[in-house]
């Protein structure tokens, strides 16, 4: 990096694009499907179609970083999402704003591998890249829940377009910024062949399990298209690993899930973003339904969390640095799990803002710490021309880990709450939402231990006079 610093602040930014762009929409949905005429049953992909392009594209997105540069494939994500905001807001209809989410989430997938990739690549390894990482895991962990309160004050005050628009200055200035700061990576001789058929499968495979997912607690899992969608998908799943095993130049090498630290990372990953991922809707849901919080405040109560997910952040990066990743990604789910068991005993229908308070600042900094160690310890061992990739295989266990964890969570969390109306109601949501609190701990100490998978710190030897 040519500005290290301004460079880092950079990459910190785009991956603070990419966690608010994902739910900022969700405080401006019921507003969006009043103006524009979603139907109940539409609505919600205003929030799916993102998820479905964003996980569907991942492999492609992080081939295309290996193959023409990460700095170019920084610029164009950048770019697509300022067209894509731009687009969004102007829609005047259901569908021209779908489709500018789903073209968003392309973005998406084409920025994440590519930022990922830069910070694993343009920093020394040991303490600069622990510190790279901690401030990019910063701005990931608190963008998620600052977008709730962003969005809850734009749309206050300007309206839904406001959480469209606001992307694309900062998508913008982002691009503009990129070409001084970062620099061109030096071409290869060696000539590297795009795997076309991989990327049409893999592409058609994931987007359709993703679909699966995010559809299925709406529509029912024994839906004809939940099921088609599901048989589509793991056939041209099949479909792409023989393809892959035969293939001269794969878009993913199989032998790569083979190794120690993407394999267990890829799956740390995974169960992450299903526990840890789900929290922030759970805890909306009892903000809104159970204690009537509207935009605005709801986003407000996620103030303490997002300053615990900064902090935690920091001292992961710190505790990385003197006693090794493995050790520090284990310290935080163990801590995160610790506040998320007392989160889940403080959960009441008449309790205070306040008795939540320790969970959320225990929780905040383990789920903070872990966000920022994950994805470095999973692409730790990868070689530089393979880290688009390899960052797109995680960012894809952490896209469908996410669905699969709501999905189930949900359903353990609504399954006494059907006929109820009134205090019974709230009740019944209190108590599913604590039992669904309590699985997600348990899911995170299942967590911690999949993570000594990760290789121990080696020892650094000081050599003798």
């Amino acid at each position: 990096m040519r500005r290290p610093a301004a460079a880092l602040a950079l990459l910190a930014f785009a991956q603070l694009i990419i966690s608010l762009d994902y739910n900022i929409v969700y405080v401006a949905l019921p507003e969006i499907g009043s103006t524009l005429g979603f139907s109940a049953q539409t609505l919600q992909w205003v929030v799916s179609a993102y998820a479905v392009a964003f996980g569907g594209f991942l492999l492609l997105g992080g081939r295309a970083v290996d193959l023409f540069g990460p700095r170019q494939m920084f610029v164009l994500g950048l770019a697509v999402y300022a067209v894509s905001s731009l687009a969004g807001g102007l829609a005047t209809a259901p569908l021209p704003l779908v489709a500018a989410r789903a073209a968003q989430g392309l973005g998406g997938a084409l920025l994440f591998p590519a930022t990922l990739t830069l910070v694993s690549t343009g920093f020394a390894e040991g303490r600069r890249r622990n510190r790279a990482f901690a401030v990019w895991g910063t701005a990931g962990g608190s963008g998620m829940i600052l977008g709730s309160l962003l969005g809850g004050v734009l749309t206050d005050a300007f309206g839904w377009t406001a959480v469209f628009f606001v992307n694309v200055p900062l998508a913008g200035a982002a691009a503009l910024l990129a070409l001084p700061l970062i620099p061109r990576r030096t071409a290869r001789r060696t000539v590297r062949r795009f795997d076309v058929a991989g990327a049409l499968t893999s592409t058609a495979a994931t987007a359709l399990l993703v679909f699966t997912l995010v559809q299925a607690p709406e529509s029912g899992w024994t839906a004809p298209p939940v099921l088609a969608a599901a048989a589509v998908g793991v056939l041209l799943l099949v479909a792409f690993a023989f393809i892959e095993a035969r293939s001269a130049d794969p878009l993913l090498p199989l032998r790569m899930l083979r190794g120690r630290e993407l394999g267990t990372g890829v799956l740390v990953t995974f169960l992450y973003m299903g526990t840890f991922g789900t929290l922030l809707y759970f805890l909306t849901v009892y903000f809104q339904t159970v204690h009537g919080y509207d935009a605005l405040h709801t986003g407000l109560a996620f103030l303490v969390p997002m300053a615990a997910i900064v902090a935690g952040s920091q001292l992961g990066g710190r505790l990385a640095t003197t006693r090794g990743t493995r050790t520090a990604m284990i310290v935080s789910l163990v801590v995160g799990g610790a506040g998320t068991l007392i989160l889940g005993v403080s959960l009441s229908t008449d309790g205070t803002y306040l008795t939540l308070l320790p969970g959320l600042v225990i929780l905040g900094l383990g789920q903070g710490a872990g966000y920022t160690l994950m994805f470095g310890a999973a692409t730790a061992a990868t070689p530089a021309d393979q880290q688009g990739v390899a960052s797109a295989v995680a960012s894809t266990a952490q896209q469908i880990g996410g669905a699969v964890g709501l999905a189930v969570l949900v359903a353990i969390a609504g399954a006494s709450t059907n006929g109820l109306t009134g205090p019974a109601l709230r009740a019944a949501t209190t108590e599913g939402l604590r039992t669904a609190v309590f699985v997600a701990a348990a899911g995170i100490a299942l967590t911690a231990l999949v993570a000594r998978g990760f290789s121990p710190a080696r020892r650094r030897h000081t050599p003798t006079a």
